[in-house]
């Protein structure tokens, strides 16, 4: 089968390789479909080193190909959508219901094999069966848009409360439709007009405000103060970004730390001391619920993440689709296999 590698930083090199055999428990998937993610890009570019070549990427969408011993109830020919984070269930995370931030946690793509080549084996439990109701495009947006969800309901804001997104990544996208399908009032802040534009079409208010970084910082602490905004959602992974959640956020708001800077953020303990305002981590999703949970809105056309793919194009230039997507134009890019 034919497999993209991430030999080194800026380097892609597609190669045939020996097709997997699924084993007790796993299901080999014949992918079809698979968006690049934020991180895929980071991987990419070389911000995190991996220790040998990789086939990177985790979207995945395809049909089961071929069934392992000892799964039961699944069929040859079944639409998939791949779960790539894999809880071990037995570290003291796992067993305190916090999988998503498991020690020995398999992440496709990263320690596994990831999902940019023609066939995936994984275990059955992690390759969801998606209804018919629901489109391949829809499909193919799941495991970022879990992602999103899992977020927003780590807050306690509710439907009916007006929320913050800094920044219109696909997951600040992502989170921004679902608030919105879900009756919450959303300020959306983003650099980029264009995906500003996506946002506003969407239902959002779309705050760009110009001059000094101290001017737009009063501008956007002043709106998210006079609109009772009670969750600020930080997605554009950034320090400047997570520095201005902190000190813009309204007196008794959460904020929610989505994006995932590696650098230094700064903020002022005093304040969020005495104005009550919470810090709050979200990273991926719980397993099994989040997924569960994303099909079904989906399913009940609730919600239609589709709408973020911008391009598609084919396995064979993975090289030139990731150095598009480092120019951050795009909502999501498809891998089409």
């Amino acid at each position: 089968m034919k497999a993209a590698f991430l030999q080194s930083p800026k380097q892609i090199r597609v190669q045939d390789i020996s097709l997997p055999e699924p084993g007790f428990g796993e299901l080999r998937i014949k992918l079809k479909q698979i968006g690049i993610c934020g991180s895929d890009v980071h991987l990419f570019l070389g911000h995190r080193l991996l220790e040998k070549p990789t086939v990177i990427g985790h979207e995945g969408l395809g049909y089961i190909d071929q069934i392992g011993p000892g799964v039961v109830g699944r069929e040859v020919g079944e639409r998939v959508v791949i779960e790539p984070n894999i809880p071990c269930g037995r570290c003291r995370f796992c067993y305190a219901g916090k999988g998503n931030i498991c020690i020995n946690k398999r992440v496709v793509g990263v320690n596994e094999v990831g999902c940019f080549a023609e066939y995936i084996v994984l275990p059955a439990g992690f390759c969801w069966n998606v209804p018919d109701a629901i489109s391949d495009d829809d499909a193919v947006t799941v495991e970022p848009m879990a992602v999103a969800l899992h977020a927003l309901l780590a807050s306690s804001a509710k439907p009916g409360d007006t929320i913050a997104v800094i920044g219109l990544g696909a997951i600040g996208l992502l989170l921004t439709h679902l608030a919105l399908s879900l009756g919450f009032r959303v300020y959306a802040t983003e650099v980029n007009v264009a995906k500003s534009r996506l946002a506003q079409s969407l239902g959002a208010v779309a705050l760009c405000p110009s001059g000094t970084p101290e001017e737009q910082r009063t501008l956007i602490a002043q709106t998210w103060l006079e609109n009772d905004v009670c969750a600020v959602f930080e997605c554009a992974g950034s320090a400047a970004t997570a520095s201005l959640a902190t000190s813009a956020a309204p007196r008794g708001s959460e904020i929610v730390l989505v994006g995932l800077s590696a650098q230094a953020a700064t903020f002022t303990p005093l304040k969020i001391a005495r104005e009550g305002i919470q810090i709050i981590p979200s990273i991926v999703y719980d397993h099994p619920f989040d997924f569960k949970r994303t099909l079904q809105l989906m399913s009940a056309r609730v919600i239609k993440p589709g709408f973020i793919i911008s391009k598609r194009m084919p396995l064979d230039e993975l090289q030139l689709a990731l150095e598009t997507a480092a120019q951050g134009e795009d909502s999501k890019i498809l891998i089409t296999v």
